[in-house]
């Protein structure tokens, strides 16, 4: 687990900052509150920015394992309509050890209600 102090020092190096986005489809701001109320709640992680698209909300964060581990299990739980998918893009290699650094993409798609008649 990453020390609060390196997150928050990333983040103060550079805002844009992030290794996770977090993508709700369609706008629903009962889980875009659910996400924020999470991330407040962590001391090691942030949201970088916010982004309201013509179909949903991106969330981009500063953690990868607390999007990818907690936060989507957590969003599983809670919303048993949801249909959450997580993908990971190469973004580059880390310059001493030359491991390969990547972004998390989690989706997290509300399926729709069967209208009743």
């Amino acid at each position: 687990m990453a020390s609060p102090t390196s997150s928050y020092a990333k983040i103060q190096n550079n805002p844009n900052y992030y290794e996770a986005i977090i993508q709700i489809r369609p706008k629903n701001q009962d889980i875009l509150d659910f996400v924020r109320k999470r991330v407040s709640e962590r001391k090691d992680v942030f949201i970088s920015k916010e982004l309201e698209s013509k179909y949903g909300y991106d969330i981009y964060l500063t953690s990868q394992r607390f999007a990818r581990n907690i936060l989507a299990k957590k969003l599983k739980l809670h919303y048993k309509n949801a249909e959450i998918k997580s993908s990971r893009a190469l973004h580059s290699r880390h310059k001493q050890t030359g491991k390969e650094l990547y972004r998390s993409t989690i989706l997290i798609r509300l399926k729709e209600q069967p209208l009743e008649e």
